[in-house]
């Protein structure tokens, strides 16, 4: 190539190591091919544009270009004085804002290549009047930087995450260098930035070199780096100016967003690697680094819209411009929508009106500032339903990154009214879990050499423990039977399935997991399968009914196939593959409750008769925690339902306004005694109730239910001041539960229609009212203090008043809104005062969630507001 271009004819210039040189370069590329078509000259402008503009920033050296055109074809070359920074492609996504000129070298031009001599590096290309191949050639592997080197090792890569954090770190330090050169940098010193850049660079080119070796299937990986043994001081450079970058990106200095927090603490944990490394130190997996609330590194595999699909949780994933891109059938059902009516809509579709501008503004501050707020937090919140009604949900969202490297924030939605992970699954879905590992040979069979028998007995009992134990610490039955299917497909089989009975006698797949990626998600497979019918005959319905573990030893035939179970089966296996496998009932309390089948693919380590004795063991213990754990979820819908059939509808009080929330626990999913009421007396005073009796499981539910009952009897009854009426709750309560306790605030909002307004409440050992003035003024309610209830059931009460101005705020609440461990209750009642404060203007409803989005996030205990604001008439 270097002969064409010293023909006759050539013309060459050469341009200062500036930003201006990238139109000078282009603008000098035109003129000198004005004679050739027009799509090639434009085409060899964007190259030239793309090549000098990396000589710019990467070699920061004089940059020489030379141009003809030679029989219609176009002939350039690009050459700096840094023959030792080699060319790394990035291999891109075309959306990515860095990282392009040599990709679209490769695919644009008709031929390229690079050219390294002693003083320089020269990129040529050449462009040719029929276009480029149909099938470009990619430019030469990377190889790993010259010179010496000590490896680094980076453990447990995520390929998606590592993608998006070079992609940023790119564009980041791309835009700083150019700012720096045209003198409005954020006060980087250009020495400084010489040097992050070049080490960027050899970063990138040493991981590119690093992944060019390894599958690419492969979505976590273990690389190692080759590195300069005194790269410690550059990569302690890198690391500060893009802090400086990042921050400038931060204060919107930048067009650059700031990173999101995984990429942060990826970018932190990379360089700590390399510098912990060179100093002596050993690899710490990307896998086990710790992370703030957003930030965790627990989302490995790279994001893909099955697996919102294949979710039995209600699931809405949305992309960097705020636009729903995946639903789910549960999360569509639970609002009123069709799975493909929503996907293209923006996410504000599902928001409240009166949170939408919060809503906006938050994604907006994430994009611009790079903080989360609600990333990796359980928040309470209302979601709009099609029809116009409010849905109370936690919402649960983390950022996870896709095989391009772009971002997608995943959101859960757990009802409140419903327990998070319930096992019931609607027909035809399947949670589905594939490894995405690397290939790894499954435990080997028995008969074969170190085959199941001859696995030593420590192997059995930890596979054995660990099972059980992935059951009996998982929160619902859906995440443990995720759990379980991962640890079989590690260490005994390439796939499982479980089916179980559910009402009726009908059998639902409830769980597949698989150890390859590569394989399709088999959605159709999953979900409610065909009825057991007395004409099925194959290994399911077999083990259905008692029969097993039975082992296969051949795949299953079309002969074989008696019944529509039957046919369902064989076309699992036929999908997933399997060349051997074992199917095992699943025993209960004398009943059979379902079956686990696990398979293997390949003639090399199939199941024989000696794993029969483990998998026996195996499904015993399975067995026994799917129904206790069934058992646990049966128990806490019963009290979540009776919880959610005692919350009341608020009174209409024309000179009033009423706003409650409930909220439960977000770890101990739905039962508790929190509780809240109002009601109009008859002689038209207004009542005011919140209580939490002590526990959170069935019995604190039932104690609630009967408490919030006598209260409103005795109240309506006797119609007497707040402490006599707590008085006599007390006596009553003694009666039915003598060892029971719990917390209430009784209070009456007394006046006429257009004020003035008196509060008179009576508490038994709750937290105090607080109140909330129009200008932000508050103040606690402490007076009318008094023992919970079911201490001392003859003490007399006092009870306290207290004038409250129109257009004022009285706050009742329970202390899951403000209590957290480790922290005075002191702070946690000023925490709560300052954001009622800021709230005070805000309507009612907007008061109230706002106060559970800011306070009830991750809470550990329930939480019920109650809030009344007098508002006279105009």
């Amino acid at each position: 190539m270097g002969d064409h271009l010293e023909a006759l004819g050539t013309s060459s210039r050469r341009f200062p190591q500036a930003p201006e040189s990238v139109a000078e370069a282009r603008r000098f590329v035109r003129a000198v091919l004005g004679d050739a078509e027009p799509d090639l000259v434009d085409t060899a402008q964007l190259l030239v544009s793309e090549l000098v503009t990396n000589a710019v920033l990467h070699a920061r050296t004089e940059v020489e270009v030379a141009a003809r055109v030679d029989g219609g074809t176009v002939r350039v070359r690009v050459r700096d004085r840094r023959p030792d920074r080699g060319l790394v492609p990035h291999g891109c996504p075309p959306y990515a804002g860095s990282g392009q000129g040599l990709s679209l070298v490769a695919k644009l031009s008709s031929r390229r290549g690079v050219e390294t001599g002693a003083d320089g590096k020269t990129v040529w290309f050449e462009l040719r009047p029929g276009g480029p191949p149909r099938h470009p050639e990619e430019w030469d592997p990377v190889v790993a930087p010259p010179g010496p080197g000590v490896t680094v090792t980076l453990l447990d890569v995520p390929a998606a995450l590592h993608t998006a954090a070079q992609q940023h770190r790119h564009a980041l330090l791309r835009e700083v260098a150019l700012a720096v050169r045209t003198g409005h940098g954020p006060g980087i010193p250009p020495g400084d930035l010489a040097v992050a850049l070049d080490m960027s660079q050899l970063i990138t080119a040493a991981v590119t070199a690093a992944l060019r070796r390894q599958p690419r299937e492969q979505a976590i990986r273990s690389l190692p780096l080759t590195v300069p043994p005194d790269a410690e001081p550059s990569v302690q450079t890198l690391r500060a100016v893009l802090d400086l970058a990042e921050e400038s990106a931060r204060e919107e200095r930048l067009l650059t967003l700031p990173a999101l927090p995984r990429q942060r603490l990826f970018h932190q944990w990379l360089f700590d690697q390399i510098v912990g490394q060179l100093a002596g130190a050993l690899p710490t997996a990307w896998t086990v680094v710790p992370g703030e609330p957003g930030t965790s590194p627990s989302e490995l595999v790279a994001w893909d819209a099955g697996q919102v699909r294949a979710a039995t949780v209600p699931t809405i994933a949305a992309d960097e411009r705020n636009l729903i891109i995946a639903v789910n059938g549960p999360a569509a059902d639970l609002l009123g929508w069709h799975a493909d009516d929503l996907v293209g809509r923006p996410l504000t579709t599902l928001v409240p009106e009166h949170l939408r501008r919060r809503h906006v503004a938050a994604f907006t501050s994430l994009l611009l500032s790079g903080q989360p707020r609600i990333l990796g937090r359980s928040v309470p919140l209302p979601a709009l339903h099609r029809d116009g009604r409010l849905v109370p949900v936690r919402l649960f969202i983390q950022p996870q990154e896709t095989a391009d490297g772009r971002t997608v924030f995943v959101a859960q939605l757990a009802p409140r009214a419903a327990v998070p992970g319930s096992s019931a699954h609607p027909p035809g879905r399947v949670r589905a879990t594939a490894q995405r590992e690397p290939e790894r040979p499954p435990a080997p069979a028995a008969g074969a050499p170190g085959g199941g028998a001859d696995r030593s007995a420590l192997e059995r009992l930890s596979l054995l423990a660990d099972t059980a134990a992935a059951l009996s610490n998982a929160p619902n039955l859906d995440e443990g039977l995720e759990q379980v299917g991962r640890i079989l497909t590690q260490r005994l089989a390439d796939w499982c399935a479980v089916d179980l009975f559910m009402e009726n006698a009908q059998v639902e797949r409830v769980s597949i997991a698989h150890r390859s990626s590569r394989g399709p998600w088999p959605e159709e497979y999953g979900g409610r399968l065909p009825p057991v019918s007395d004409a099925a005959r194959g290994p399911l319905a077999r083990a259905l009914r008692g029969a097993g573990p039975l082992l296969l030893t051949e795949p299953l035939s079309p002969g074989q196939v008696a019944s529509p179970l039957d046919a369902h089966y064989l076309g699992l296996f036929r999908t997933m593959g399997a060349d051997s496998a074992v199917v095992a009932p699943l025993r209960a309390r004398r009943q059979i409750i379902g079956a686990l089948t696990v398979a293997r693919r390949g003639r090399g380590t199939p199941f024989a008769e000696g794993d029969l004795p483990l998998i026996h063991d195996l499904v015993g213990s399975l067995a026994l925690g799917v129904d206790n754990l069934r058992l646990y979820q049966e128990t806490r819908n019963i009290a979540e339902r009776l919880q959610r059939s005692l919350l009341p509808r608020l009174p209409e009080v024309g000179h009033l306004r009423l706003a409650a929330r409930y909220a439960a626990s977000s770890t101990t999913a739905q039962v508790g005694g929190d509780w809240y009421d109002s009601f109009v007396l008859p002689d038209g005073h207004t009542a005011l109730v919140i209580g939490d009796v002590t526990g959170h499981n069935l019995d604190a539910a039932i104690a609630m239910s009967q408490l919030r009952s006598m209260l409103r009897g005795i109240a309506m009854d006797r119609q007497e001041p707040p402490g006599t009426v707590l008085r006599h709750l007390d006596l009553a309560n003694h009666t039915l539960y003598r060892e029971s306790t719990a917390t209430c605030i009784y209070a009456l909002v007394k006046g006429p229609e257009d004020g003035p307004w008196e509060l008179v409440h009576s508490s038994a050992g709750h937290l105090p009212p607080l109140l909330v003035h129009p200008d932000g003024r508050t103040r606690y309610l402490e007076d009318g203090a008094g023992l919970l209830l079911g201490v001392d059931p003859g003490t007399v009460r006092p009870h306290g008043h207290n004038a409250v101005p129109a257009h004022s705020t009285v706050l009742l609440y329970t202390d899951g809104l403000i209590e957290r461990r480790a922290e005075h209750l002191d702070d946690s009642m000023e925490r709560l005062r300052r954001h009622a404060s800021a709230l005070a203007r805000e309507p009612l409803e907007v008061f109230c969630d706002e106060l559970l989005i800011g306070l009830g996030a991750d809470s550990d205990d329930d939480i019920a507001v109650l809030a009344v604001r007098p508002v006279p008439p105009r």
